[in-house]
This record gives C-alpha cells, structure tokens and sequence, in this order.
C-alpha cells in the first residue's frame, strides 16, 4: 500500500474507535447512575488494576502490550472525570467549604512578618495593606504562622519565591502543616542599598553584612571590593541594625532604603543588586477560609501514590477541565523516604464549574489534599 490508501484505511478505524468509545462511555454513563442510586465510590484502585491487567493480557502484539494499557488508562479516567460531573450535578461530591466575600479587610488589621523592622517583608506589608497598618515582627515565619493560628494577628505577610533565589520551600512546609489559608499576594521589587553609618563613606568599609541571598544577588558590585569580609545574618534589615549597634565606621549593611531610613543610617549606594528585575513574590496568609469574589489564582496540595503516572493522573483534571496550571513545586514528605508533596498554582475561581470539578476529582484521588487559597 501507498501513504494515501495507509492513511484512508487508518481514517476507518479512527471512526470505528469514536464509535467504540462513545458507545463504552455511554455505558460509563449507566455506571454512574448505578453508583448514584448505591451511594457507591467512583474510584476503585483495585478494579482498575485488574481491568488494566486483563487488558495487557488480551493484546496480542508484545510490543503494544503497554502502549494499551497506558490508552485504557487514560479512557478509565475520562470515565471518572465524567462520573464526576454526573455526581456533583446530583448535589453527592463534598463541596468546597470557602466562604465568597467582596474584600479583603486591609484597616483596622494586625499584621505580622518575619525580621525586623525594615525588613522586605515588613515592606511587603505596607505595599499590601497600606502605610499606616499596624504591624509587627517575630523571629521565624512558624511564628507568623502561629500568631495567625491563635487570633493574635489577623494576617501574615511571608516570602514564597524569589525571581532570581527561587522557592522558599520552608514557607510552603508550613503551609501545608497549619490550617491557614492564603488570601491574597504582593510582588515587590527588591533593590539592595549599601548602608553605612551617618559618617562613614565608602572608601571607610572593610566588613559588609547582610542575608546570604542579598549578598549572592549583589554578587557584581561585592566583585568590585574583593578585600571587604562578607558576613551572613539572618535578615537584611538586621544588618542595618547591627552596623547601628556596633558603631563601626568600617562596617556596612545590604539592606533596604527604608531600613536606612528607620535606623538612622546613610546610604551609600543605591541599587547594587546585579538583576533590576529581582522580585520577591509574598503571600498574604489568614485563618479564615474565605475568598474575594474576582480571584482568579488558586492554590492547592497534595499528596499521591509513589507509583508510576499518579502524578499524571492528577494533572490530568487541570486538562480536562482546560484549566491552566501556572506552577508546581515538590516537597519531599517527612518521615517517607522518596514521597513527595505537590503544591500547584493555577488561574481560576472557587466558584466556577471547571474548577470545582477539577477539585473534587483530586480531592477523591489524592492520599490528602487541601486548597491553600482563591487570591
């Protein structure tokens, strides 16, 4: 045979394929309506295996053996999507427990962060909530994220990922591990500052300090002063505080303008970071389980089987209900060697059908799973 008679007879079969599956998926169907009048679970591990094994056994070719059953894979979790849709139209699939509100309080709020006064964060929160809000700093993000579990604070302002040091994975841990809930985010663009003491100038500066990460991401213009002794502390503002506090003239800070300005100190230089772009992205973190009404970001976790095309399976949902997925990121659990947690972003709105059907097909598949947010 030709390409062209190849083709047209490969044509035939594709039409009998469609028939086929519309006529299995409209059994699918009934399947549903049993499962609804029985209350039983859509889901059924075990079934599926034996069903993909049998399938693996009927195939003649060895080499389409799993070529077949990945096909017969993807058909059972169409069917299951489908399900689904037809339980949730039955009012039988647990619906998501978030709360629609019109804003998000921004005066009369407390607001805590980790560092100390002018740190970024402490900057990320007054570009979110304003100027005049009444914030304040612990030592650790966990206590943030305890000061909201307890009503202490109604928000907190932590890092989840910078542009150019990448994910905070510590943050999203504690996401996972504490019943609070992002409700909203703030990009800030992070400009270093060479800060020294009101009387120093540059040429008087043989120490600098500063975070470990403001140091590397001033990396260029530190190149330009190899013989100055770099010393790492725990939050940039920090190390505008500890020039104050040792009064050394030789000694300067890589931290913010603002910091500069709260602690009395001079610039003396602007700008020294190497990327202009450099942003850091910070989540807005309360204990309610609400949402604005125009969000259009949501963020969810979960964790899965460690076997081959669970992580598929899952992302599958996002595809089927054409929903576009803007980040992942993993996170090895504690205590289970090899197992992993996933975090995905994705756009869209608690309130919208594709979504809902998205998440309840995770949330019947997952080992565990939460929604984390509607930003």
């Amino acid at each position: 045979m030709d390409l062209l008679e190849i083709r047209d007879k490969i044509d035939l079969v594709d039409r009998e394929i469609v028939h086929l599956f519309e006529e299995r998926m409209n059994l699918c169907r009934d399947v549903a309506k049993y499962k609804i009048e029985n209350n039983k679970q859509v889901l059924d591990p075990k079934r599926e295996k034996e069903k993909i094994k049998k399938i693996a056994e009927i195939t003649k070719e060895e080499d389409y053996k799993q070529s077949t059953g990945e096909l017969f894979k993807q058909i059972m979790a169409m069917s299951r999507k489908m399900q689904y849709k037809m339980l949730a139209a039955h009012g039988l699939m647990r619906e998501v427990s978030f709360q629609e509100v019109t804003e998000i309080p921004k005066s009369g709020v407390k607001v805590v962060y980790q560092g100390v006064e002018g740190a970024y964060a402490h900057e990320a929160a007054l570009q979110y909530f304003g100027e005049s809000v009444s914030a304040y700093h612990v030592d650790s993000w966990r206590d943030a994220m305890e000061e909201v579990r307890y009503g202490k604070a109604d928000y907190a302002v932590l890092p989840i990922e910078n542009s150019t040091a990448g994910s905070v994975t510590q943050v999203y841990d504690l996401l996972m591990e504490y019943d609070n809930y992002i409700v909203g985010e703030t990009f800030l663009k992070v400009r270093h500052a060479l800060i020294g003491l009101p009387q120093a100038k540059i040429e008087d500066i043989r120490r600098v300090y500063s975070h470990p990460q403001a140091l590397m991401q001033s990396e260029g213009f530190l190149y330009q002063h190899k013989d100055w002794e770099q010393v790492s502390v725990s939050n940039t503002a920090a190390s505008a505080k500890k020039i104050l506090e040792e009064g050394d003239v030789t000694h300067a800070a890589i931290a913010s303008t603002r910091a500069a300005n709260i602690y009395g100190l001079q610039v003396l230089k602007e700008d020294i970071q190497d990327n202009d772009k450099n942003t850091t992205r910070f989540l807005i973190i309360g204990r309610d389980k609400v949402y604005r009404k125009d969000a259009s970001k949501i963020s969810i976790c979960f964790e899965i089987a460690h076997e081959s095309g669970s992580l598929y399976e899952m992302l599958s949902h996002f595809i089927f209900n054409n929903l576009n997925m803007t980040q992942i990121e993993s996170r090895p659990l504690e205590g289970r060697t090899w197992e992993y947690g996933f975090f995905i972003d994705f756009t869209g709105n608690l309130g919208d059908a594709a979504v809902k059907n998205a998440l309840r097909g995770i949330d019947e598949e997952a080992n565990y799973f939460k929604i984390l947010g509607n930003y």
